[in-house]
């Protein structure tokens, strides 16, 4: 898998560049300043980005703001979006053009090999993954939608379904069986207003749906 990397710490970068070269992956250029990241994804056209929300010159969100220019240009190009806290905003913005393919972990997260690598694999295939905190800040956050509708257990499935978990990881993680998961998930799709016909897209418009509803 070919990778683009882009963070201004250089420690950071350094280990992401050991990290992702050790299990097997392919680290097609590094950035470390916001004006080289654009021109970093365009150039190679990485099977995945990994990218700081803030980077230099100002530490704002130049690493976020060359993510969403690079998938306007670069249609479905994965992107897991790294960042020191949970902004919100950031979340919405980057998962409101649409969830396929995208991430936001919070940097800890990488500390957490395996579990980074998973979730870096997910968002290559074009899954999402979001980290368990962001999503924790997004639900409770949400006021006046659909998802005031949800039981506390259906809140817990579309959590997980958040994360980027398959119905296995959630029944596991629940400690229910998958047929419950199926129903509870179900029941989420019922209550959010997802038709049968978008069977095929409708985990990754559950997880929109509380991201659109303020």
């Amino acid at each position: 898998m070919r990778v683009v990397i882009a963070e201004d710490n250089a420690l950071l970068r350094e280990g992401l560049v050991l990290l992702l070269t050790s299990a097997g992956h392919e680290v097609a250029a590094v950035a470390g300043s916001g004006p080289e990241v654009l021109p970093a994804l365009l150039g190679h056209r990485p099977d995945v980005a990994v990218l700081d929300v803030r980077m230099p010159p100002g530490f704002r969100d130049e690493g976020l703001r060359a993510a969403l220019e690079a998938r306007r240009r670069l249609p479905g190009l994965p992107v897991l979006v790294l960042s020191q806290y949970v902004e919100e905003s950031y979340a919405a913005e980057l998962l409101g053009g649409g969830a396929s393919g995208v991430g936001y972990l919070l940097k800890d997260r990488v500390g957490r090999v395996d579990e980074f690598l998973d979730a870096l694999e997910r968002v290559a295939a074009g899954g999402t993954a979001l980290d368990p905190e962001v999503v924790t800040e997004l639900m409770t956050h949400r006021r006046d939608s659909p998802l005031d509708s949800l039981t506390p257990r259906e809140r817990e499935v579309l959590k997980l379904m958040a994360e980027g978990h398959d119905n296995t990881t959630i029944g596991r993680t629940l400690v229910i069986t998958e047929r419950s998961v199926s129903k509870h998930i179900g029941n989420v799709f019922l209550k959010l207003g997802l038709p049968p016909s978008d069977s095929g897209h409708r985990r990754v418009l559950a997880v929109l749906a509380y991201l659109r509803h303020r």
